[in-house]
């Protein structure tokens, strides 16, 4: 039985009730949120392939990424564990045709099956005890020839950051994972592309696309004042989300890993 007032789940998971106004304004308000919206409304479609096949939206959070998806025509299953923010998801959903379940990833396997032939699962790993865990299980709800939006934060754009903060002794000690007490949202897993290079290949699925999301905007001494600035900054962040080296330091990295159609025939 876990401590109804403790953050974490019993398998040691991060979750968000009593935080959705917190999670909101932290990582959706103000420019950055827009600005990765933004991103991702280009990204997507770049990305994708996208022909209205049904998606399973992996901790939809808010719902923003499953009202996305159905507006364009997509039947969307979006599954998130806390009650609290499926509350908010629900809500900001109105008008659009998601099904909405309540339940962890680990549950998913049991609860919605598929196989999916695609699923999102965006800024979820790295709140997770078990990312690697976490990931086999996405693998095993991919149809072959399915698509896996995955989207994580980054470790090493949080080492960066911290640099430039001037936290040189916990970039050195590699201190950087949050601990998920009171309402800081630093990620208590935050992963490397290296990770997810490996933990992809260990369960037959292949990078096909990468980008960086935020390559440049979160290391600005200032962020951006006027709409002309932010405009540019946009058209930077652009330009550079998937050209090597800027992708690597995105606060947050975008894939699209695919299980090959010939796993089926073999």
């Amino acid at each position: 039985m876990s401590d109804p007032a403790s953050p974490f789940s019993p398998v040691g998971d991060r979750h968000f009730d009593g935080l959705a106004d917190k999670f909101a304004a932290s990582l959706y308000g103000g420019a950055r949120g827009e600005l990765r919206l933004a991103l991702l409304d280009r990204l997507l479609p770049e990305m994708l392939d996208l022909h209205d096949q049904p998606l399973l939206d992996v901790g939809g959070g808010l719902g923003q990424l499953a009202g996305w998806f159905a507006a364009r025509g997509h039947a969307v299953t979006l599954a998130e564990p806390s009650a609290e923010m499926l509350t908010r998801a629900r809500e900001s959903l109105a008008g659009h045709e998601v099904k909405l379940l309540q339940a962890p990833l680990q549950a998913l396997p049991e609860r919605a099956p598929g196989p999916w032939p695609l699923i999102a699962c965006h800024a979820v790993l790295e709140w997770l005890a078990d990312p690697r865990a976490a990931l086999a299980t996405l693998a095993g709800l991919l149809a072959p020839g399915g698509q896996l939006s995955l989207m994580v934060f980054n470790r090493d754009a949080l080492r960066l950051s911290n640099v430039v903060k001037g936290n040189l002794e916990k970039a050195l000690a590699d201190r950087l994972e949050g601990q998920g007490l009171r309402k800081r949202l630093t990620p208590i897993a935050p992963l490397t592309h290296a990770q997810v290079a490996a933990w992809s290949a260990e369960n037959g699925l292949r990078i096909r696309e990468v980008a960086g999301i935020r390559v440049f905007a979160d290391y600005l001494r200032q962020p951006p004042e006027s709409d002309a600035d932010r405009e540019r900054l946009l058209a930077l962040e652009q330009r550079y989300c998937r050209l090597d080296p800027h992708w690597r330091l995105g606060r947050y990295l975008l894939y699209t890993l695919e299980r090959p159609l010939e796993e089926a025939s073999a």
